[in-house]
């Protein structure tokens, strides 16, 4: 027969001291996982917000990011009027010619400088990115020196307030608006015209080009045209695609999250054996008396791995309240965190994320933990002879 959940419940609280110090750390290791982990899931989220399906990116063929991409004004010239691009209310072509260079400004704290992505977009180019809102002050004007920022990098560089004005190569340039990428990749940059761009950087042509088709049909056919064209040897896809492929600095955070929850486990999974070797010790007659009632060696067993699992998830759901309740904070009180992307090797702003996937792994993780420290006092306490274990004082 098997022993009621109850029983194992009320022991995990009757012995509260004992168990105290494995639920914390074993919420120690759930929180250090999740947190980590969410941090490569908001870096994750930053790209996949970012584009429009409607829009397609072309590049050079071989290049991993737009920063190493070139594509010449001959070959935009050549594609910006195919027929299967869409038009705007003007009947222009809905496309943008982009320019993608990193900068090094200085932090706002003073702790140095960091690259910052400066894009140099075509006038059709804040139309074709509909998810980017202007929040204060005025897009650029092309041929003053104008930029708009976003207003999380604002946050993080100096001079990047409406009205101020910041130097890169010899050149300075003016903070005419701030713009809300919407939880984007273009949340991490700055914007200005491309052509006066070009001038500045001393670029003859440009990174990429973004354009938008009238219809699925459409972009089918943009995208073999390119293919076929031996002129053109370019890249062509989705926007969304290419930005969801931007993921590489995620996985550095993915692999580190892993490796400092596997070496924090080993800790707690040692604080999980040693409060099981100790309820062991202390309930010896209890189990004897358990056997003589009728309870066999793998009811037992089972009864003491069923605890461990409880003491752990007491411990896991304990971790993940923490770690969402430090995620709402960051939100409230507006923190943003930042890394070098490396793709581009520029700053990239983005928030926690800690998603259902994340909560579950962390529970999961917090049973395993529980599971494997419970099994050697469980398998101890269902070989203890009978006789002896009622013996014991």
């Amino acid at each position: 027969m098997a022993l009621p959940l109850r029983y194992n419940v009320r022991n995990v609280f009757v012995r509260w001291r004992a168990t105290l110090a494995t639920i914390i750390g074993v919420a120690l290791v759930v929180a250090v996982y999740i947190l980590v982990q969410a941090l490569a899931a908001g870096l994750e989220a930053s790209n996949r917000n970012t584009g429009d399906p409607r829009n397609l990116m072309i590049v050079r063929k071989g290049s991993t990011s737009e920063s190493s991409s070139q594509v010449t004004r001959t070959q935009f010239k050549t594609v910006q009027f195919l027929p299967q691009i869409a038009r705007d209310g003007r009947d222009q072509p809905l496309i943008s010619a982009d320019l993608v260079v990193l900068v090094s400004l200085p932090r706002k704290d003073g702790s140095g400088e960091a690259n910052v992505t400066v894009r140099g977009i075509s006038p059709q180019g804040i139309e074709l990115r509909p998810q980017v809102k202007l929040l204060s002050g005025h897009w650029f004007v092309p041929g003053k020196r104008e930029t708009v920022v976003s207003v999380k990098m604002r946050d993080r560089f100096a001079n990047f307030d409406v009205g101020q004005t910041f130097k890169t190569g010899g050149n300075e340039l003016t903070v005419v608006g701030l713009m809300d990428g919407g939880d984007s990749a273009f949340d991490s940059e700055i914007w200005m015209d491309v052509d006066e761009s070009r001038s500045i950087f001393d670029r003859e042509n440009f990174s990429s080009f973004l354009a938008r088709m009238s219809d699925e049909t459409a972009a089918q056919q943009f995208i073999q045209r390119i293919e076929a064209d031996k002129r053109l040897p370019l890249r062509v896809e989705s926007e969304t695609k290419y930005y969801s492929s931007q993921t590489q600095t995620s996985v550095m955070f993915q692999v580190m999250g892993t490796f400092l929850a596997i070496a924090m486990s080993i800790g707690a999974f040692f604080a999980a054996m040693n409060t099981m070797y100790a309820s062991v010790g202390a309930r010896t007659r209890e189990i004897g008396t358990l056997r003589v009632l009728g309870y066999r060696r793998r009811v037992i067993l089972a009864s003491f791995l069923i605890e461990g699992a409880i003491l752990a998830a007491i411990g896991g759901a304990i971790g993940c309240v923490a770690s969402y309740s430090l995620q709402a904070l960051s939100v409230y009180l507006g923190w943003q965190f930042g890394t070098v992307s490396f793709n581009t090797f520029s700053e990239v702003v983005f928030q926690f994320r800690i998603t259902a996937a994340l909560v579950i792994q962390g529970m999961l993780f917090a049973i395993g933990v529980g599971l494997l420290g419970s099994l050697l006092p469980a398998v101890r306490a269902a070989r203890l002879p009978v006789i002896a274990a009622l013996k014991a004082v």
